[in-house]
């Protein structure tokens, strides 16, 4: 038996039943609550891991998806979306010659801390590097990986990410880029 004790296999299978069977409302708000996010109308859905420097970087009215990862000095403003599977990492490694590998830890030359702007959504899947500032209402469309800032109202899609379209700030309407504009 791989567990010592009854009660062992039983805390075991009351975790996998948490993690997997309880997406909503009240159990998401109980995920952020325990984890230290509680007051803020703050929801985290199952398997989200969150280890952020200091919790009252995350804003009020966030939802955080299925399977996040996000790690490091990471700022995620007011009414964010992020999606199942997304990765925010603020970790940046530095190459060392001397050993021919990315053993340093940091690189302290370098700004690695990320902005999720204000009212921005990260559809499933998105990748946020290091040193990033993501733009107040910004749709980052799914699998996209931002390498780069992007500016207010921005719609950003692709490997790497590239802006695709723009948000009317007044009506809310998605305008496309033509091919030609993206050039």
């Amino acid at each position: 038996m791989p567990y010592e004790t009854e009660q062992e296999l039983q805390l075991f299978e009351q975790l996998t039943r948490y993690a997997h069977e309880t997406d909503n409302e009240k159990d998401n708000r109980r995920r952020a609550e325990i984890l230290g996010f509680g007051g803020r109308d703050i929801m985290i859905a199952p398997g989200a891991i969150i280890r952020v420097k200091d919790k009252t970087t995350v804003g009020r009215n966030i939802f955080i998806g299925l399977y996040c990862y996000i790690n490091g000095n990471v700022i995620i403003e007011d009414d964010v979306l992020i999606g199942p599977h997304c990765s925010i990492t603020a970790g940046h490694h530095k190459f060392d010659p001397a050993t021919a590998s990315f053993s340093a830890r940091t690189n302290k030359d370098y700004d690695n801390s990320i902005v999720i702007g204000k009212g921005s959504w990260l559809a499933s899947g998105v990748t946020v590097t290091a040193g990033i500032r993501i733009g107040k209402a910004n749709l980052i469309c799914a699998g996209a990986v931002v390498t780069k800032s992007t500016p207010d109202f921005a719609i950003m899609a692709g490997v790497p990410a590239r802006q695709a379209g723009r948000i009317d700030p007044v009506t809310g309407e998605y305008i496309w880029f033509s091919r030609e504009e993206k050039k």
